[in-house]
């Protein structure tokens, strides 16, 4: 045993901001390395979890975060728009599964649900839960409650993004804390619900912030099972629209950091990926990425069509992972 990987997963100790930042120091040859070595031990290499992300409601959120076109409190391009019906729901997981995902998301513009909508949602999970599909959904913050009436309509996966690192959240979102956050990944364990994970990268915080946001996520207990990296796509309107541009490097090192600490997780390459370069991508799943979000958009900005994906698949030697 001679490297720190190994060492945290023998004592299980805390991660530090300062052993996962000199991760992100490394040498970049050895830093993937040692990705893939942590890695391989866990996944099949050539594999990657296919899921599909649908917005069930868009924009009029209440909440200010920075990075979202569907904040209230922005003037964006997106259109508030009602919950849809179960049919049009079942008609996109269907369409989605007949692409090749395993995993069905449905994202709802809330701070979170009231129990009537709630209901409409509860509904959509059992419809698309029945077509053999696993079943996300990312609505925002939770009641105890509501977390077990998801669990009991069998939902997989709860999405919960931990955005950013604590020093820096208050520079993104004030409208609720990242306490709020913690609870709420706290009420959907105890429901017995799997947990879905990650942050948005490029939002101008700090190397020491992206660790820090390393550090919150591999300390969770148990880990998140789904940790999706999302790259900052900058949307006319939002107050991070003019943020500077990430080192597309840095967010490969990000990646495989992400995949050292957290070495059974299903690292997802998420938002951004539209504006990624194949060559990227494929550094990416190279450091460690194993799972991306399938079709044309992701709730409200774009994403690589399936064609296109399965066409990157094919050059890398790719497979889809079964179900």
């Amino acid at each position: 045993m001679n490297n720190v990987a190994d060492l945290k997963q023998v004592i299980n100790s805390p991660w530090t901001v300062a052993q996962i930042e000199a991760f992100f120091s490394m040498p970049f040859s050895d830093l993937m390395f040692e990705a893939q070595r942590v890695h391989r031990a866990n996944f099949d290499p050539n594999e990657v979890q296919v899921s599909t992300l649908l917005s069930i409601k868009t924009g009029g959120c209440s909440e200010d975060c920075g990075y979202c076109s569907q904040s209230a409190h922005h003037d964006t391009p997106v259109e508030r728009e009602p919950l849809l019906k179960l049919d049009e729901v079942v008609s996109a997981a269907a369409k989605a599964k007949q692409s090749g995902a395993t995993r069905f998301c449905m994202g709802a513009a809330w701070r979170g649900p009231q129990q009537k909508d709630l209901v409409s949602v509860l509904e959509m999970v059992r419809a698309v839960k029945a077509m053999g599909l696993e079943t996300c959904v990312t609505l925002g913050m939770l009641k105890e409650e509501q977390a077990a009436q998801l669990k009991d309509a069998g939902l997989d996966y709860y999405n919960h993004n931990l955005d950013t690192s604590p020093e820096f959240y208050g520079q993104v979102i004030t409208t609720h804390t990242y306490q709020d956050r913690l609870d709420t990944l706290g009420k959907v364990r105890k429901a017995g619900i799997k947990v879905c994970s990650g942050g948005i990268i490029g939002m101008g915080e700090s190397r020491t912030q992206r660790a820090a946001l390393i550090a919150q996520l591999a300390n969770l207990d148990p880990v998140p099972e789904s940790v999706p990296i999302n790259m900052l796509v900058q949307v006319e309107g939002t107050p991070l629209k003019n943020a500077e541009s990430l080192d597309p490097l840095e967010f490969v090192r990000t990646v495989a950091v992400a995949r050292i600490t957290m070495p059974a997780s299903l690292v997802r390459l998420s938002a951004g990926r539209g504006e990624m370069a194949e060559s990227l991508q494929a550094l990416c799943f190279l450091a460690g990425a194993n799972s991306i979000f399938y079709g044309e958009k992701l709730l409200t900005t774009g994403n690589p069509d399936t064609q296109s994906d399965q066409a990157l698949f094919d050059k890398l030697g790719i497979r889809a992972m079964a179900a």
